[in-house]
């Protein structure tokens, strides 16, 4: 029987453990997906803790809102698509019912993209919430243009580096912010036009002198908490603020200083919109066609390890995606 990761309290990695479960035929206007691996990230560490910013039903919930496969059976009524088609999960709003920490999984056939060509399986299981995530921040959100410069919190992330690399498709000139300064050789190699770290540099004076005092036209803040005061001060009056991260548990004071265009967002917004996934599916499969959009790896583990995936997340060192492969 088909192997599924679930936990039935919430708490540390440890609660998470191996079930099997039945086949689930998909229904009208689904496929289902065999897994070939997933990505971990930070919403699945919330989940599983107990803070995620959604209900989780307990027991035998699932975890997982990103990897990719192959198309394993077809629904009634699912269409442009085909048995053994190669596939991206582009959506899975219901990863405590459905998610992709398993080697099976169902879902609507809007909710995945054919797996760009040039990817292998690691990457494609890594790419598309980091980089959706990005993609509708910057281009959809806040219409990144080229010649913009643009402001990334929590650079060294997944959506960071996803941020750095689109930015640099479109021809923007991304800024990263960082803690360490001990990162900054690694996030220019990645992308960074400009590095500023937070533990040697003020962020407002730094980005002004990399900006000829302007400031930057797009902030994408990744962290929130009150730490976005000091990036708000770094922005160009009238430029935009994209406030799309969680990483920061602590409250965030109402922005203040120069006058902004502020968006909140998140990615279902996005990826749940079929028009706005072809976009982004077409842009991703330009940038990987061109080699500029490719997910940093950091670890890989097998499905018996995805206790030990877990706590490598949380000891917070990893410097691209952690994969997990079936």
């Amino acid at each position: 029987m088909p192997r599924v990761v679930v936990y039935d309290e919430f708490g540390g990695p440890d609660v998470m453990h191996i079930a099997e479960g039945p086949v689930v035929e998909p229904t009208v206007g689904e496929v289902r997906v065999r897994i070939e691996a997933f990505a971990v990230n930070p919403l699945d560490r919330m989940m599983r803790s107990g803070n995620s910013p959604a209900p989780v039903p307990l027991p035998h919930a699932r975890l997982g809102v990103e990897g990719t496969g192959v198309i394993d059976a077809l629904g009634p009524g699912a269409t442009g698509l085909k048995i053994g088609d190669p596939v991206i999960l582009t959506a899975v709003p219901d990863a405590s019912v459905r998610g992709s920490y398993a080697e099976y999984t169902t879902l609507p056939a809007s909710q995945v993209v054919a797996r760009p060509a040039g990817l292998g399986i690691t990457e494609a299981a890594a790419v598309w919430v980091a980089y959706s995530t990005a993609y509708g921040a910057l281009v959809e959100k806040a219409g990144m243009r080229p010649g913009d410069h643009v402001l990334i919190s929590a650079a060294s992330g997944g959506v960071g580096r996803a941020a750095m690399r689109i930015a640099h498709q479109i021809g923007a000139v991304p800024i990263a912010v960082t803690r360490h300064s001990a990162k900054t050789d690694d996030l220019l190699a990645a992308g960074a036009a400009a590095v500023v770290a937070t533990d040697k540099m003020d962020v407002a004076e730094a980005v002004h002198r990399h900006t000829g005092g302007a400031g930057a036209d797009i902030v994408l803040d990744l962290v929130m908490g009150p730490g976005q005061q000091d990036l708000l001060k770094a922005a160009r009056p009238g430029g935009t603020l994209v406030a799309a991260g969680f990483l920061d548990p602590r409250p965030t004071p109402f922005p203040s200083g120069p006058p902004l265009t502020i968006f909140s967002y998140r990615s279902f917004e996005h990826t749940l919109d079929p028009v706005v996934v072809k976009r982004m599916a077409a842009f991703l499969n330009a940038g990987v066609r061109l080699g500029a959009l490719r997910p940093a790896i950091d670890k890989v583990f097998a499905l018996d390890d995805v206790v030990e995936a877990h706590r490598h997340l949380e000891k917070g060192l990893h410097t691209g995606k952690i994969v997990v492969t079936t």
